[in-house]
């Protein structure tokens, strides 16, 4: 049993290198991500430094989505070209009415 434990050391640690490198390059082989709508929702603060660098991160003053509003979006509604934001509060009742929805489905 003792001489099998250097094997399975050295196998973890080979999956280990391995898995993360095969991860990385299944995803950059030009196939769209899973999660790439389109509609982009980032959870952002209401004070002055977040919308300062969203700003510089987006190229554009970040727009506020409610819950609602969130919920409303078609398929058929176009792109935003910039991700929009929702309060943390905002992101609670999404997620809830999410968990909800699914829940009674």
């Amino acid at each position: 049993m003792r001489a099998f434990t250097p094997l399975i050391g050295i196998a973890a640690a080979a999956a280990a290198a391995i898995l993360p490198a095969g991860l990385a390059s299944a995803g950059d082989n030009g196939q769209p991500s899973a999660r790439t709508n389109g509609r982009a929702v980032m959870i952002c603060g209401t004070d002055a430094a977040t919308r300062r660098a969203f700003t510089r991160e987006h190229g554009a003053a970040p727009i506020f989505v409610t819950a609602r509003q969130a919920l409303s979006v078609r398929a058929s509604d176009p792109a935003w070209s910039t991700p929009r934001c929702m309060t943390e509060r905002e992101h609670a009742r999404y997620r809830d009415a999410a968990t909800t929805f699914a829940a009674v489905r």
